[in-house]
């Protein structure tokens, strides 16, 4: 068993799938972790079932509702997190889905507003948090079908998708990607790493916006929650990788992604597009 006693995380997503095993390899090993759900009740029923699952071991987990596709409930878990005034030691932005045709409240491209724009906004507003439990980790949880995606086409972010939403799910893997290197070169020298993460094709409920002919076809032969969150952990927590930042990981090692995701102009755009999104211009 890991030894994380000592140490606090902040996993969004966790009540299920990758994120809900993450957390509770991290509860287990003795952390303290936070628990980012879209509602305080399935934040509560994840909670209730890793203290379970641990029996009569003692599990730290708090409960932070969020909602990722919602900046005003963004920003309101960021001060509720700041207002506590701990160190954290590991944020792992792993909530996400796959949607067709929808806005976020904020008018934002609904997949992109939840798996990128939500997590942007997260980790700019938790820097005080992570600089001070430096050395500490940024796990951004991205995809091979990053590579689908030419690029960006920033005007589509402020309109709704696709019928079958799968463009727009690379686009945001894309950005995930480019957002880690990005965040590591604004945060060089901070004693914050970061790192994009290729966990596999897993079966979670980020598939359940699909119609259903097209949901069966996509979680046909995928990985297991448990085996999708092997590199997430290892990037979160492994210590061979502290000077390592910014880099995209697969199958625990590091990876080359699309050459697009490698474009430094078009980071630093995303970085500035984000920030006017999100109201932090």
């Amino acid at each position: 068993m890991s030894d994380f006693a000592g140490r606090t995380f902040l996993v969004t997503g966790a009540n299920s799938g990758i994120g809900r095993v993450a957390a509770g390899a991290l509860a287990a090993g003795g952390a303290r972790v936070f628990l980012g759900c879209r509602t305080r009740e399935t934040a509560a029923a994840t909670a209730d079932g890793l203290r379970a699952q641990a029996g009569a071991a003692p599990v730290a987990v708090e409960i932070l509702p969020m909602d990722l596709g919602d900046l005003a409930s963004v920003r309101a878990a960021a001060a509720a997190f700041l207002a506590r005034g701990i160190a954290l030691h590991g944020l792992i932005n792993c909530a996400g889905l796959t949607t067709r045709s929808a806005v976020s409240r904020d008018g934002i491209e609904l997949t992109f507003a939840v798996n990128h724009l939500g997590h942007f906004l997260l980790t700019r507003l938790l820097e005080p948090a992570l600089r001070a439990g430096a050395p500490s980790r940024v796990v951004n949880v991205a995809s091979e079908a990053h590579r689908s995606a030419p690029g960006i086409d920033f005007a589509a972010l402020r309109r709704p998708g696709s019928f079958s939403g799968l463009s727009e799910y690379a686009v945001s893997k894309l950005c995930n990607i480019l957002f880690t290197r990005e965040l590591a070169r604004r945060w060089a020298g901070s004693g914050v790493t970061t790192y994009a993460v290729h966990p596999g094709v897993v079966a979670t409920g980020i598939w359940r916006r699909l119609p259903q002919p097209l949901r069966w076809l996509a979680t046909l032969s995928m990985l297991s929650p448990e085996e999708g969150a092997r590199t997430v952990l290892h990037c979160a927590t492994a210590p061979e990788l502290a000077a390592a930042s910014g880099r995209y990981y697969k199958h625990e090692r590091e990876a080359l992604p699309r050459p697009v995701a490698e474009d430094d102009d078009l980071a630093a755009r995303l970085w500035t597009t984000s920030e006017a999104l999100a109201g932090l211009a």
